[in-house]
């Protein structure tokens, strides 16, 4: 099982990752991780990548591809994969797929996280977190019992801490980012279609809906 993942951010990719990774023991490989485990551990991609970073440069998709190769050579990829926020564009699929055939590790399928705008807005702009335990909240679909206070049992019985929302939440960043989605990341659909690997997935529904949705189309269930 060798898989693309494809949405707009807050579309569920990385839940839906973690959820198949744990039940068929196969990876998810997220390019974000990669450089940031590169960079801490100063390998040489590593080093190349900080002084990208460090000098306010976009890490070249030659040091990506790099990363991705190295981690698809692990015993534990040799199943399968997940490839999370890889690619973003058409010029990055066409490398990634000429990797993949160079590795023998073709894709067998690019699965769409399909979410309605609006609901995705409202996702983003309603989340806010409780900065000491960490809990999640959405003040349009799951808020906190105790209002603009978390409520989870770890703080019973003292003040509970004010709920936060993330900077990248705010309605400016949000529109921005589903933006730039918009414009780099939404021709590779059309890029996978062609090839006949596309498989969409309603991503707005419950939880437990749309991972039964998931594992069907990424041909697990």
């Amino acid at each position: 099982m060798r898989l693309v993942l494809l949405g707009a951010p807050g579309s569920g990719k990385g839940t839906q990752a973690q959820r198949l990774r744990d039940e068929k023991g196969i990876p998810q490989v997220s390019s974000g991780d990669l450089l940031r485990d590169a960079v801490k551990r100063g390998t040489e991609l590593g080093k190349r990548a900080k002084a990208a970073m460090d000098a306010g440069e976009l890490v070249s998709d030659e040091i990506v591809l790099g990363l991705i190769r190295e981690r698809l050579g692990r015993p534990d990829a040799a199943a399968g994969f997940i490839l999370d926020g890889y690619p973003r564009n058409v010029a990055q699929a066409e490398a990634l797929d000429a990797l993949l055939a160079e590795l023998g590790q073709p894709i067998d399928a690019v699965v769409l996280m399909d979410i309605d705008p609006a609901v995705l807005f409202k996702r983003l702009t309603g989340r806010r977190s409780c900065p000491s335990c960490g809990k999640v909240f959405n003040i349009y679909s799951a808020p906190s019992e105790k209002g603009d206070r978390c409520d989870a049992e770890v703080h019973a019985g003292i003040e509970a801490p004010m709920l936060v929302q993330r900077k990248d939440d705010r309605e400016d960043v949000i529109e921005n980012r589903l933006r730039v989605y918009e414009r780099e990341t939404r021709p590779l659909v059309d890029h996978y279609r062609d090839r006949g690997l596309l498989r969409v997935v309603k991503a707005d529904g419950p939880v437990e809906r749309v991972s039964a949705e998931f594992l069907r189309a990424a041909g697990g269930g």
